[in-house]
């Protein structure tokens, strides 16, 4: 298989990671299981956010495209890949902790709808 075609599949997989990590909460209101598999993801994704870390999947994707021939481009992957898609400047350290901030809020909503909403069961009187 070419370098470039392997460096390329694992920018899907990363790209479908984020989604996984930002939206994977509603396939839990089809298949509860998934949660233990999305809970570690999630937490990864934001943690990596916070700390200002650079995803695993970042040096292992240039490391394909250098071998491949390619040039490796310096920054990482949310910030070559996403952020030209989401907004018009180079990310910040603001803008990461933002991230993960929208991450952990957009995910705590989801489980809490899916788990914290308690239903009020009024009896009738007889």
């Amino acid at each position: 298989m070419p370098l470039r075609l392997v460096s390329d599949l694992i920018v899907l997989f990363h790209f479908a990671y984020i989604i996984f990590v930002i939206l994977g909460g509603l396939l839990a209101f089809r298949w509860r299981k998934i949660i233990w598999v999305h809970i570690p993801a999630a937490l990864w994704g934001a943690i990596v956010e916070f700390a200002g870390w650079i995803c695993p999947l970042t040096p292992l994707e240039l490391l394909f495209r250098i071998r491949g021939g390619e040039t490796a481009y310096e920054e990482g992957f949310v910030e070559h890949y996403i952020l030209p898609l989401l907004y018009p400047a180079h990310l910040t350290r603001e803008i990461q902790v933002a991230l993960g901030t929208f991450v952990v809020g957009v995910n705590v909503i989801i489980y809490w709808f899916l788990f914290g909403r308690t239903s009020v069961r009024v009896e009738p009187s007889n």
